[in-house]
Protein backbone atom coordinates (compact mmCIF):
# COMPACT_ATOMS: atom_id res chain seq x y z
CA UNK A 1 0.00 0.00 0.00
CA UNK A 2 1.46 3.35 -0.95
CA UNK A 3 1.39 5.68 2.13
CA UNK A 4 -0.06 9.53 1.99
CA UNK A 5 3.26 10.75 2.37
CA UNK A 6 7.43 10.17 1.71
CA UNK A 7 10.02 10.28 4.70
CA UNK A 8 11.64 13.52 3.33
CA UNK A 9 11.76 15.75 6.59
CA UNK A 10 12.40 19.58 5.91
CA UNK A 11 12.82 20.17 9.23
CA UNK A 12 15.92 19.87 11.55
CA UNK A 13 16.01 16.92 13.62
CA UNK A 14 17.77 14.19 15.46
CA UNK A 15 15.25 11.58 15.29
CA UNK A 16 14.45 8.85 12.21
CA UNK A 17 11.16 6.96 12.06
CA UNK A 18 11.58 3.71 12.94
CA UNK A 19 9.80 0.73 11.18
CA UNK A 20 8.61 -2.32 13.37
CA UNK A 21 6.62 -5.51 13.88
CA UNK A 22 5.78 -4.28 17.17
CA UNK A 23 6.44 -1.12 18.94
CA UNK A 24 6.60 0.91 21.73
CA UNK A 25 6.79 5.33 21.90
CA UNK A 26 7.25 6.65 24.99
CA UNK A 27 8.63 10.18 26.15
CA UNK A 28 11.72 8.26 27.89
CA UNK A 29 13.55 5.62 27.05
CA UNK A 30 13.51 3.42 29.86
CA UNK A 31 9.74 3.83 29.97
CA UNK A 32 9.60 2.36 26.08
CA UNK A 33 12.15 -0.19 26.45
CA UNK A 34 9.68 -1.26 29.67
CA UNK A 35 6.65 -2.10 27.29
CA UNK A 36 9.20 -3.56 24.68
CA UNK A 37 10.50 -6.22 27.64
CA UNK A 38 7.02 -7.16 27.47
CA UNK A 39 6.46 -7.86 23.78
CA UNK A 40 9.81 -9.89 23.93
CA UNK A 41 8.22 -11.85 26.95
CA UNK A 42 5.18 -12.67 24.99
CA UNK A 43 2.78 -9.94 25.73
CA UNK A 44 0.76 -7.89 23.48
CA UNK A 45 0.37 -3.80 23.36
CA UNK A 46 -1.90 -3.78 26.03
CA UNK A 47 0.67 -5.49 28.27
CA UNK A 48 3.39 -3.28 26.46
CA UNK A 49 1.39 -0.03 27.35
CA UNK A 50 0.74 -0.69 30.96
CA UNK A 51 4.82 -1.64 31.99
CA UNK A 52 5.32 1.44 29.91
CA UNK A 53 2.54 3.41 31.67
CA UNK A 54 4.22 2.23 35.34
CA UNK A 55 7.95 2.78 34.54
CA UNK A 56 7.13 6.25 33.40
CA UNK A 57 5.85 7.21 37.00
CA UNK A 58 9.30 6.53 37.87
CA UNK A 59 11.30 7.84 34.88
CA UNK A 60 9.35 10.46 34.42
CA UNK A 61 7.99 11.71 37.92
CA UNK A 62 7.79 15.61 36.79
CA UNK A 63 4.67 14.88 34.71
CA UNK A 64 3.04 11.97 36.28
CA UNK A 65 3.34 9.81 39.16
CA UNK A 66 1.20 6.81 41.03
CA UNK A 67 -1.34 9.23 41.79
CA UNK A 68 -2.22 10.37 38.17
CA UNK A 69 -5.21 9.84 35.77
CA UNK A 70 -5.29 8.46 32.81
CA UNK A 71 -7.36 7.50 29.49
CA UNK A 72 -6.80 5.27 26.56
CA UNK A 73 -8.30 4.29 22.95
CA UNK A 74 -7.18 0.84 21.93
CA UNK A 75 -8.09 -1.40 18.59
CA UNK A 76 -8.15 -4.50 19.73
CA UNK A 77 -8.07 -6.24 16.34
CA UNK A 78 -11.72 -6.09 15.18
CA UNK A 79 -12.86 -2.34 16.83
CA UNK A 80 -12.30 0.48 18.80
CA UNK A 81 -13.04 0.94 22.97
CA UNK A 82 -12.14 3.95 25.16
CA UNK A 83 -11.28 4.03 28.95
CA UNK A 84 -12.26 7.25 31.24
CA UNK A 85 -9.74 6.99 34.31
CA UNK A 86 -10.47 10.42 35.12
CA UNK A 87 -10.84 10.83 39.27
CA UNK A 88 -14.30 12.11 40.57
CA UNK A 89 -13.90 14.91 43.38
CA UNK A 90 -14.45 13.48 46.80
CA UNK A 91 -17.26 13.64 48.31
CA UNK A 92 -16.71 16.24 50.99
CA UNK A 93 -16.20 18.77 48.29
CA UNK A 94 -18.50 21.37 47.16
CA UNK A 95 -18.78 24.81 46.11
CA UNK A 96 -19.36 26.03 49.96
CA UNK A 97 -16.33 23.81 51.34
CA UNK A 98 -13.93 25.86 48.95
CA UNK A 99 -15.87 29.30 49.67
CA UNK A 100 -15.48 28.52 53.32
CA UNK A 101 -11.60 27.50 53.18
CA UNK A 102 -10.85 30.44 50.97
CA UNK A 103 -12.99 32.88 50.74
CA UNK A 104 -15.80 34.12 48.72
CA UNK A 105 -13.21 35.89 46.09
CA UNK A 106 -11.90 32.12 44.78
CA UNK A 107 -13.19 31.35 41.48
CA UNK A 108 -11.85 27.63 41.88
CA UNK A 109 -10.09 25.23 43.22
CA UNK A 110 -6.43 26.12 44.34
CA UNK A 111 -3.91 25.04 41.92
CA UNK A 112 -1.42 23.12 44.60
CA UNK A 113 -1.90 21.42 47.74
CA UNK A 114 -4.43 18.97 48.77
CA UNK A 115 -7.34 20.43 47.64
CA UNK A 116 -6.05 20.40 44.53
CA UNK A 117 -6.40 16.72 44.33
CA UNK A 118 -9.42 14.52 43.27
CA UNK A 119 -9.12 10.41 43.23
CA UNK A 120 -6.35 9.11 41.12
CA UNK A 121 -7.78 6.86 38.46
CA UNK A 122 -3.90 5.82 36.65
CA UNK A 123 -3.86 2.57 38.87
CA UNK A 124 -8.00 1.65 38.09
CA UNK A 125 -7.19 2.05 34.73
CA UNK A 126 -3.85 -0.45 34.28
CA UNK A 127 -5.75 -2.88 36.23
CA UNK A 128 -9.28 -2.44 33.81
CA UNK A 129 -7.13 -2.72 30.87
CA UNK A 130 -5.28 -5.69 31.54
CA UNK A 131 -8.65 -7.77 33.05
CA UNK A 132 -10.18 -7.13 29.65
CA UNK A 133 -7.43 -7.53 27.31
CA UNK A 134 -3.85 -8.03 28.95
CA UNK A 135 -1.91 -11.55 27.82
CA UNK A 136 0.89 -11.47 30.76
CA UNK A 137 0.21 -11.94 34.87
CA UNK A 138 -0.24 -8.74 35.99
CA UNK A 139 2.79 -8.64 38.25
CA UNK A 140 4.89 -8.98 35.68
CA UNK A 141 4.26 -5.38 34.27
CA UNK A 142 5.22 -4.14 37.52
CA UNK A 143 9.09 -5.26 37.13
CA UNK A 144 10.62 -2.71 34.79
CA UNK A 145 9.05 -0.10 37.18
CA UNK A 146 10.10 -1.91 39.81
CA UNK A 147 13.89 -2.05 39.02
CA UNK A 148 13.82 1.48 37.68
CA UNK A 149 12.14 2.70 40.98
CA UNK A 150 14.95 0.37 43.84
CA UNK A 151 17.86 0.48 41.01
CA UNK A 152 17.69 3.90 40.21
CA UNK A 153 18.53 5.76 36.75
CA UNK A 154 20.09 8.76 35.14
CA UNK A 155 18.25 11.78 35.28
CA UNK A 156 17.66 12.85 31.53
CA UNK A 157 18.01 16.36 30.44
CA UNK A 158 14.12 17.40 29.66
CA UNK A 159 13.29 15.69 32.86
CA UNK A 160 15.88 17.54 35.08
CA UNK A 161 15.01 20.71 33.51
CA UNK A 162 10.91 20.60 34.46
CA UNK A 163 11.94 19.19 37.63
CA UNK A 164 14.68 22.13 38.57
CA UNK A 165 11.82 24.59 37.35
CA UNK A 166 9.23 23.17 39.61
CA UNK A 167 11.44 22.82 42.79
CA UNK A 168 11.26 26.26 44.05
CA UNK A 169 7.65 26.27 44.30
CA UNK A 170 6.44 22.59 45.32
CA UNK A 171 9.48 22.31 48.13
CA UNK A 172 7.53 23.17 51.35
CA UNK A 173 3.96 20.92 50.04
CA UNK A 174 3.86 17.75 52.06
CA UNK A 175 6.10 15.09 51.11
CA UNK A 176 7.54 16.82 48.17
CA UNK A 177 11.02 17.52 49.09
CA UNK A 178 10.98 13.84 50.91
CA UNK A 179 10.42 12.32 47.79
CA UNK A 180 12.11 14.56 45.05
CA UNK A 181 14.89 16.58 46.80
CA UNK A 182 16.62 13.75 47.90
CA UNK A 183 19.80 16.02 47.71
CA UNK A 184 18.07 18.86 49.15
CA UNK A 185 17.97 20.02 45.57
CA UNK A 186 16.93 18.47 41.87
CA UNK A 187 19.03 16.00 40.79
CA UNK A 188 21.24 16.86 37.89
CA UNK A 189 21.45 15.59 34.24
CA UNK A 190 22.64 12.24 34.48
CA UNK A 191 22.57 12.00 38.54
CA UNK A 192 21.26 8.57 40.05
CA UNK A 193 17.41 8.86 41.11
CA UNK A 194 16.40 6.06 43.64
CA UNK A 195 12.29 5.69 45.02
CA UNK A 196 12.04 2.93 47.34
CA UNK A 197 8.94 4.65 48.56
CA UNK A 198 7.40 4.47 45.34
CA UNK A 199 8.97 0.56 45.03
CA UNK A 200 7.04 -0.18 48.00
CA UNK A 201 3.87 1.17 46.61
CA UNK A 202 4.54 -1.01 43.50
CA UNK A 203 5.18 -4.28 44.85
CA UNK A 204 1.59 -3.67 46.58
CA UNK A 205 0.18 -3.10 43.91
CA UNK A 206 1.65 -6.11 41.72
CA UNK A 207 0.69 -8.42 44.24
CA UNK A 208 -2.76 -7.33 44.69
CA UNK A 209 -3.57 -6.41 41.30
CA UNK A 210 -4.09 -2.70 42.23
CA UNK A 211 -6.34 -3.81 45.22
CA UNK A 212 -3.95 -2.36 48.05
CA UNK A 213 -4.07 1.62 45.86
CA UNK A 214 -7.87 1.86 46.70
CA UNK A 215 -8.99 -0.80 49.04
CA UNK A 216 -6.13 -1.71 51.31
CA UNK A 217 -2.81 0.03 52.85
CA UNK A 218 -2.23 2.01 50.06
CA UNK A 219 -5.58 4.01 50.30
CA UNK A 220 -5.21 3.93 54.00
CA UNK A 221 -2.10 5.30 53.79
CA UNK A 222 -3.50 8.35 51.23
CA UNK A 223 -6.62 8.85 53.80
CA UNK A 224 -4.27 9.52 56.59
CA UNK A 225 -1.83 11.87 54.76
CA UNK A 226 -4.95 13.44 53.28
CA UNK A 227 -6.05 14.70 56.85
CA UNK A 228 -2.75 15.05 58.00
CA UNK A 229 -2.60 18.13 55.25
CA UNK A 230 -5.76 19.15 56.03
CA UNK A 231 -8.03 17.51 53.29
CA UNK A 232 -11.02 15.23 53.12
CA UNK A 233 -10.33 12.41 50.91
CA UNK A 234 -11.71 9.63 52.31
CA UNK A 235 -11.71 5.88 51.89
CA UNK A 236 -14.93 5.69 50.36
CA UNK A 237 -14.10 7.80 47.89
CA UNK A 238 -11.20 5.36 46.75
CA UNK A 239 -13.19 2.32 47.00
CA UNK A 240 -15.86 3.55 45.17
CA UNK A 241 -13.88 4.75 41.72
CA UNK A 242 -14.71 2.93 38.66
CA UNK A 243 -12.97 3.75 35.92
CA UNK A 244 -15.44 3.87 32.71
CA UNK A 245 -15.40 2.19 29.37
CA UNK A 246 -16.80 4.80 26.97
CA UNK A 247 -17.61 5.03 23.25
CA UNK A 248 -15.08 7.41 21.40
CA UNK A 249 -16.25 10.37 19.65
CA UNK A 250 -15.56 10.75 15.94
CA UNK A 251 -15.10 13.12 12.69
CA UNK A 252 -14.39 12.47 9.15
CA UNK A 253 -11.31 14.53 7.93
CA UNK A 254 -9.96 14.35 4.77
CA UNK A 255 -10.98 10.58 3.86
CA UNK A 256 -9.78 9.27 7.49
CA UNK A 257 -11.81 9.48 10.80
CA UNK A 258 -10.13 10.88 13.90
CA UNK A 259 -11.31 9.67 17.32
CA UNK A 260 -10.85 11.08 20.47
CA UNK A 261 -12.33 9.98 24.08
CA UNK A 262 -15.64 12.33 25.08
CA UNK A 263 -15.96 15.38 27.54
CA UNK A 264 -15.34 15.59 30.31
CA UNK A 265 -11.47 15.34 27.87
CA UNK A 266 -11.12 18.34 25.41
CA UNK A 267 -10.31 15.79 22.73
CA UNK A 268 -13.64 17.36 20.80
CA UNK A 269 -11.83 20.66 20.31
CA UNK A 270 -9.37 18.90 18.00
CA UNK A 271 -12.13 17.36 16.28
CA UNK A 272 -14.08 20.60 15.97
CA UNK A 273 -11.10 22.33 14.42
CA UNK A 274 -10.60 20.07 11.49
CA UNK A 275 -14.42 20.25 11.52
CA UNK A 276 -13.80 24.00 10.53
CA UNK A 277 -10.46 23.32 8.34
CA UNK A 278 -12.51 20.51 6.61
CA UNK A 279 -14.11 23.94 4.93
CA UNK A 280 -11.20 25.38 3.54
CA UNK A 281 -8.48 23.99 0.33
CA UNK A 282 -5.95 23.98 3.57
CA UNK A 283 -3.41 22.23 0.68
CA UNK A 284 -3.92 24.79 -1.76
CA UNK A 285 -1.88 26.82 0.74
CA UNK A 286 2.01 26.74 1.08
CA UNK A 287 2.31 24.60 4.56
CA UNK A 288 4.54 26.69 6.38
CA UNK A 289 2.94 29.58 5.28
CA UNK A 290 1.34 32.56 6.84
CA UNK A 291 -2.47 31.56 5.42
CA UNK A 292 -2.34 27.99 6.25
CA UNK A 293 -0.87 28.64 9.99
CA UNK A 294 -3.58 32.03 10.26
CA UNK A 295 -6.21 29.50 9.10
CA UNK A 296 -5.38 26.99 11.37
CA UNK A 297 -4.94 29.17 14.43
CA UNK A 298 -8.68 30.49 14.14
CA UNK A 299 -10.50 27.51 13.54
CA UNK A 300 -9.12 26.67 16.80
CA UNK A 301 -10.06 29.89 18.55
CA UNK A 302 -13.46 29.13 17.29
CA UNK A 303 -13.08 25.50 18.56
CA UNK A 304 -11.83 26.28 22.21
CA UNK A 305 -14.42 28.93 22.48
CA UNK A 306 -17.13 26.53 22.48
CA UNK A 307 -14.99 23.85 24.29
CA UNK A 308 -14.42 26.46 27.48
CA UNK A 309 -17.75 27.45 27.77
CA UNK A 310 -19.79 23.96 27.45
CA UNK A 311 -17.37 20.66 28.53
CA UNK A 312 -17.73 19.09 31.45
CA UNK A 313 -18.31 15.84 33.12
CA UNK A 314 -20.33 13.86 30.61
CA UNK A 315 -23.45 14.00 33.09
CA UNK A 316 -23.49 17.47 33.48
CA UNK A 317 -23.42 18.10 29.84
CA UNK A 318 -26.07 21.28 28.63
CA UNK A 319 -24.94 21.05 24.97
CA UNK A 320 -23.84 17.22 23.17
CA UNK A 321 -21.17 16.38 21.81
CA UNK A 322 -23.21 15.80 18.58
CA UNK A 323 -24.27 19.11 18.85
CA UNK A 324 -21.03 20.85 19.37
CA UNK A 325 -19.93 18.85 16.04
CA UNK A 326 -22.86 19.35 14.10
CA UNK A 327 -21.71 19.47 10.08
CA UNK A 328 -23.85 23.03 9.63
CA UNK A 329 -23.19 24.41 13.03
CA UNK A 330 -18.92 23.77 11.72
CA UNK A 331 -20.26 25.46 8.44
CA UNK A 332 -21.12 28.53 10.49
CA UNK A 333 -18.42 28.63 12.84
CA UNK A 334 -15.73 28.77 9.57
CA UNK A 335 -17.88 31.68 7.87
CA UNK A 336 -16.29 33.81 10.54
CA UNK A 337 -12.83 33.17 9.61
CA UNK A 338 -11.34 36.43 7.98
CA UNK A 339 -8.19 35.61 6.33
CA UNK A 340 -6.67 39.19 6.47
CA UNK A 341 -7.04 39.47 10.46
CA UNK A 342 -7.10 37.70 13.28
CA UNK A 343 -10.07 37.89 15.78
CA UNK A 344 -11.37 36.70 19.03
CA UNK A 345 -14.56 34.94 18.90
CA UNK A 346 -17.16 33.53 21.81
CA UNK A 347 -18.89 30.60 21.79
CA UNK A 348 -21.34 30.23 19.08
CA UNK A 349 -25.12 30.02 19.58
CA UNK A 350 -25.68 26.44 20.37
CA UNK A 351 -29.11 25.33 20.82
CA UNK A 352 -28.87 23.40 24.29
CA UNK A 353 -28.92 19.61 25.15
CA UNK A 354 2.33 17.80 33.19
CA UNK A 355 1.63 14.75 31.20
CA UNK A 356 3.11 11.64 29.83
CA UNK A 357 1.65 9.62 26.47
CA UNK A 358 2.59 6.52 25.41
CA UNK A 359 1.59 4.12 21.91
CA UNK A 360 1.69 0.17 21.43
CA UNK A 361 1.28 -2.03 19.06
CA UNK A 362 1.63 -5.19 18.00
CA UNK A 363 2.16 -8.21 15.48
CA UNK A 364 -1.43 -9.27 16.12
CA UNK A 365 -2.69 -5.98 15.02
CA UNK A 366 -3.63 -4.99 18.56
CA UNK A 367 -2.99 -0.51 18.52
CA UNK A 368 -3.28 1.35 22.02
CA UNK A 369 -3.21 4.78 22.28
CA UNK A 370 -2.57 6.01 26.25
CA UNK A 371 -1.73 8.96 28.22
CA UNK A 372 -1.36 9.83 32.19
CA UNK A 373 -1.09 12.87 33.47
CA UNK A 374 -0.65 14.90 37.19
CA UNK A 375 -1.59 17.67 35.07
CA UNK A 376 1.05 20.72 36.31
CA UNK A 377 4.69 20.13 36.63
CA UNK A 378 4.35 17.44 39.99
CA UNK A 379 0.35 17.94 40.09
CA UNK A 380 -0.10 18.84 43.25
CA UNK A 381 2.74 19.03 44.59
CA UNK A 382 1.61 16.59 47.41
CA UNK A 383 3.27 13.12 47.81
CA UNK A 384 2.29 10.87 50.35
CA UNK A 385 5.62 9.42 51.72
CA UNK A 386 5.37 5.84 52.48
CA UNK A 387 4.80 4.82 49.20
CA UNK A 388 5.19 7.71 47.11
CA UNK A 389 1.69 8.46 45.54
CA UNK A 390 2.85 11.81 43.65
CA UNK A 391 -0.62 13.36 43.95
CA UNK A 392 -2.19 15.25 40.25
CA UNK A 393 -3.88 18.53 40.45
CA UNK A 394 -7.11 17.96 38.87
CA UNK A 395 -9.42 19.81 40.66
CA UNK A 396 -7.96 22.96 39.91
CA UNK A 397 -9.67 22.35 36.36
CA UNK A 398 -12.95 22.66 38.43
CA UNK A 399 -14.82 26.17 38.93
CA UNK A 400 -16.41 27.68 41.92
CA UNK A 401 -19.41 28.94 39.94
CA UNK A 402 -22.51 26.55 40.46
CA UNK A 403 -23.95 27.39 37.47
CA UNK A 404 -21.58 26.51 35.56
CA UNK A 405 -21.49 23.08 33.86
CA UNK A 406 -17.90 22.44 35.25
CA UNK A 407 -18.91 23.95 38.69
CA UNK A 408 -17.56 21.33 41.63
CA UNK A 409 -19.53 18.92 43.08
CA UNK A 410 -19.34 15.89 45.11
CA UNK A 411 -18.32 12.57 42.64
CA UNK A 412 -18.02 14.61 39.38
CA UNK A 413 -15.27 14.69 37.18
CA UNK A 414 -13.55 17.97 36.50
CA UNK A 415 -12.94 19.27 32.96
CA UNK A 416 -9.78 17.12 31.65
CA UNK A 417 -6.91 18.34 29.63
CA UNK A 418 -5.33 14.68 28.50
CA UNK A 419 -6.53 13.16 25.34
CA UNK A 420 -5.02 10.25 23.69
CA UNK A 421 -6.08 10.08 20.02
CA UNK A 422 -6.73 7.27 17.40
CA UNK A 423 -6.80 7.50 13.52
CA UNK A 424 -8.86 4.89 11.41
CA UNK A 425 -9.83 4.66 7.51
CA UNK A 426 -12.63 2.45 6.13
CA UNK A 427 -13.02 1.32 9.35
CA UNK A 428 -9.66 0.00 9.74
CA UNK A 429 -6.75 1.25 12.47
CA UNK A 430 -4.52 3.44 10.54
CA UNK A 431 -2.76 5.35 13.24
CA UNK A 432 -2.71 5.57 17.38
CA UNK A 433 -1.21 8.78 18.60
CA UNK A 434 -1.24 12.15 20.85
CA UNK A 435 0.58 15.06 22.18
CA UNK A 436 1.09 16.31 25.57
CA UNK A 437 0.75 19.13 27.20
CA UNK A 438 -2.33 21.33 28.49
CA UNK A 439 -4.40 22.97 25.83
CA UNK A 440 -1.42 22.31 23.55
CA UNK A 441 -2.95 18.85 22.99
CA UNK A 442 -5.82 19.45 20.95
CA UNK A 443 -3.79 22.15 18.92
CA UNK A 444 -1.10 19.62 18.41
CA UNK A 445 -3.44 16.76 17.08
CA UNK A 446 -4.92 18.94 14.80
CA UNK A 447 -1.68 20.73 13.73
CA UNK A 448 0.37 17.42 13.30
CA UNK A 449 -2.77 15.75 11.12
CA UNK A 450 -2.79 19.12 8.93
CA UNK A 451 0.34 17.87 7.72
CA UNK A 452 -0.14 14.27 7.43
CA UNK A 453 -3.39 14.46 5.73
CA UNK A 454 -3.50 17.94 3.99
CA UNK A 455 0.30 17.85 2.97
CA UNK A 456 1.72 14.44 2.97
CA UNK A 457 4.38 14.88 5.79
CA UNK A 458 5.63 11.69 7.12
CA UNK A 459 4.63 11.41 10.88
CA UNK A 460 7.81 12.05 12.34
CA UNK A 461 8.19 14.97 9.93
CA UNK A 462 4.59 16.31 11.38
CA UNK A 463 6.08 16.01 14.69
CA UNK A 464 9.14 17.79 14.24
CA UNK A 465 7.84 20.61 12.13
CA UNK A 466 7.46 24.11 14.91
CA UNK A 467 4.25 24.54 15.92
CA UNK A 468 2.49 27.54 17.40
CA UNK A 469 -0.02 27.37 20.70
CA UNK A 470 -2.85 29.93 20.71
CA UNK A 471 -3.26 31.20 24.37
CA UNK A 472 -5.80 33.49 24.66
CA UNK A 473 -7.55 36.40 22.69
CA UNK A 474 -4.98 37.41 20.01
CA UNK A 475 -1.61 35.61 21.67
CA UNK A 476 -0.37 33.11 20.30
CA UNK A 477 3.44 31.35 21.08
CA UNK A 478 5.57 30.11 18.43
CA UNK A 479 8.45 28.05 18.38
CA UNK A 480 11.43 29.61 17.25
CA UNK A 481 13.10 27.57 14.39
CA UNK A 482 9.19 29.19 12.88
CA UNK A 483 9.74 30.75 9.08
CA UNK A 484 10.09 34.74 9.93
CA UNK A 485 8.58 35.85 7.01
CA UNK A 486 5.66 33.82 8.63
CA UNK A 487 5.94 34.85 11.84
CA UNK A 488 6.15 38.83 10.98
CA UNK A 489 2.78 38.09 8.58
CA UNK A 490 1.09 36.97 11.39
CA UNK A 491 1.91 39.96 13.40
CA UNK A 492 0.78 41.99 10.82
CA UNK A 493 -2.59 40.21 10.42
CA UNK A 494 -2.91 41.48 14.73
CA UNK A 495 -1.97 37.76 16.24
CA UNK A 496 0.27 38.92 19.37
CA UNK A 497 3.12 36.61 18.63
CA UNK A 498 5.60 35.43 21.58
CA UNK A 499 8.98 33.18 20.25
CA UNK A 500 10.01 30.69 22.96
CA UNK A 501 12.29 28.70 22.52
CA UNK A 502 11.68 26.15 25.28
CA UNK A 503 9.69 23.94 24.05
CA UNK A 504 9.57 21.52 26.61
CA UNK A 505 7.30 23.62 28.41
CA UNK A 506 4.93 24.91 25.93
CA UNK A 507 4.58 23.47 22.32
CA UNK A 508 3.73 19.33 23.96
CA UNK A 509 5.39 16.58 22.48
CA UNK A 510 3.90 13.45 20.78
CA UNK A 511 4.94 9.42 20.05
CA UNK A 512 2.96 8.63 16.98
CA UNK A 513 2.25 4.41 15.14
CA UNK A 514 1.16 4.43 11.70
CA UNK A 515 -0.17 1.04 10.47
CA UNK A 516 1.90 0.12 7.18
CA UNK A 517 -0.89 -1.65 5.72
CA UNK A 518 -2.04 -5.55 5.73
CA UNK A 519 -2.17 -7.64 8.27
CA UNK A 520 1.42 -8.06 9.44
CA UNK A 521 2.98 -5.21 7.65
CA UNK A 522 4.28 -3.96 10.85
CA UNK A 523 4.52 -0.70 11.44
CA UNK A 524 6.43 3.26 11.34
CA UNK A 525 6.90 4.96 14.57
CA UNK A 526 8.13 8.48 15.38
CA UNK A 527 9.07 10.31 18.93
CA UNK A 528 8.98 13.85 19.20
CA UNK A 529 12.45 15.67 19.92
CA UNK A 530 11.14 17.51 22.03
CA UNK A 531 11.55 14.90 24.87
CA UNK A 532 14.05 12.57 26.07
CA UNK A 533 12.02 9.67 24.82
CA UNK A 534 12.26 7.19 21.62
CA UNK A 535 10.25 4.40 19.54
CA UNK A 536 11.54 0.81 20.16
CA UNK A 537 10.41 -2.57 18.87
CA UNK A 538 11.58 -5.35 17.13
Amino acid sequence: MKLPFDFQNPYASTRLPGFFRNVVSTSTPLGAQAGLRMLLKGGNAVDAAIAAAAALTITEPVSNGLGSDAFCILWDGKGLHGLNASGPAPAGWSTDYFHHKYGAHQKAPPKRGIDAVTVPGAVAAWTALHARFGKLPFADLMEPAIEAAEGGYGVPPVVHQKWKAGAPELAALPGFAQSFLPFGRAPEIGERFTFPAAARALRAIAETGGEAFYRGEIAAALVRFARQAGGVLSEQDLANFQPEWVTPISRDYRGYTLHEIPPNGQGIAALMALGILEQFDLAALPVDGADSQHLQIEAMKLAFADVYQHVSDSRSLQISPEQMLDDQYLASRARLIDMGRAQTFGAGNLVRGGTVYLTAADENGMMVSFIQSNYMGFGSGCVEPGFGISLQNRGHGFNLDPASPNGVQPGKRPFHTIIPAFLTQGGQPVMSFGVMGGNMQPQAHMQTLARMLDYGQSPQASCDAPRWRFDQGLDINVEGAMNRQTVAELERRGHRVKTIDDAYQDFGAGQFIWRLGGEGAGYVAASDPRRDGQAVGY
